[in-house]
């Protein structure tokens, strides 16, 4: 019995190393402090509850998106925020102090990017296409775009020790149409963890709740209860499922039950992964 005893706790010592050593380490980038979460909020929850490393990264510090308040003091409750959103996600959340409504994909914030990337050993590199309304997504996904490849160069930014490998950068999904489409070449069924994502997203209330509600003529629409809220948050938030992504559900899963999904792209920048190593990646298709 006691000879059992060891071996059962020598095992499970083991397979905890192997399991350290097999943690995938996700970074997503957007422009604002709650891009990350609606565009891959729900992927981000599968990951961490399946016990990897994601890290959420708003590039700029939110301080022009209102239309009572602004600058410093809007950025400090942006920040404030994100932190809780994290902390209801289960990941990190790291906002950057770069202006809001005026981000340009300079060099310093690229190596800044870059330096994130390699610190956080990325193996998924998540952000926006570069087909967007906003200003500051358009170059959110140039920063991106600039990046891959340069992460493993070790003579850029040399101070922060490059990748071994290039990691597989991806597109959140977008539904612009110029000049190409959006491909959902991964989709994953978010259904289970949906009204976990419409929660943390929820903690973004100057958003969600004011901003976005004004901007879209909603604001009189607003419940007062946090339950309301958040039936009313989801209600808004939630999307159909296109023809495409059914059939990319149906590649990864083996079929298209899933009533809420978050697509991606994989982006030509990156490594070029095959279905193989994308099953490695997102661990959770089975």
């Amino acid at each position: 019995m006691k000879k059992l005893l060891i071996f059962l706790v020598s095992f499970m010592v083991m397979l905890s190393y192997i399991f350290a050593q097999n943690k995938i380490n996700v970074i997503v980038i957007g422009a604002h402090p709650d891009d990350c979460d609606i565009d891959a909020g729900g992927t981000a929850i599968l990951f961490s509850k399946a016990g990897h490393n994601v890290m959420f990264v708003s590039v700029t510090n939110g301080d022009a998106g209102h239309f009572e308040k602004g600058g410093g003091a809007l950025a400090k409750i942006r920040r404030a925020e994100a932190l809780e959103a994290g902390k209801r996600f289960g990941i990190k959340y790291v906002v950057l102090d770069h202006h809001d409504g005026e981000l340009m994909p300079t060099l310093d914030i690229r190596l800044e990017i870059i330096r994130l990337i390699r610190q956080w050993n990325a193996d998924v590199v998540i952000g926006p296409r570069p087909n967007d309304y906003h200003p500051d997504h358009r170059n959110t996904a140039i920063l991106l775009q600039d990046a891959a490849y340069m992460v493993i160069v070790p003579n850029v930014a040399p101070d922060t020790p490059p990748l071994k490998k290039n990691p597989v950068f991806i597109y959140t999904e977008d539904g612009f149409q110029k000049p190409t489409p959006f491909q959902p070449d991964i989709a994953v069924d978010i259904t289970s963890v949906f009204d976990q994502k419409i929660y943390a997203m929820s903690a973004h209330e100057s958003q969600f709740f004011e901003w976005l509600p004004w901007t879209s003529g909603k604001l009189d629409q607003v419940p007062a209860t946090e339950t309301e809220r958040l039936k009313w948050l989801a209600n808004w938030r939630k999307s159909d499922i296109n023809e495409k992504t059914k059939a990319s559900l149906i590649k990864w899963y083996g079929n298209e039950k899933a009533q809420y999904a978050e697509a991606f792209e994989i982006c030509e920048y990156g490594r070029r992964p095959s279905d193989e190593e994308i099953r490695k990646l997102f661990p959770f298709f089975d």
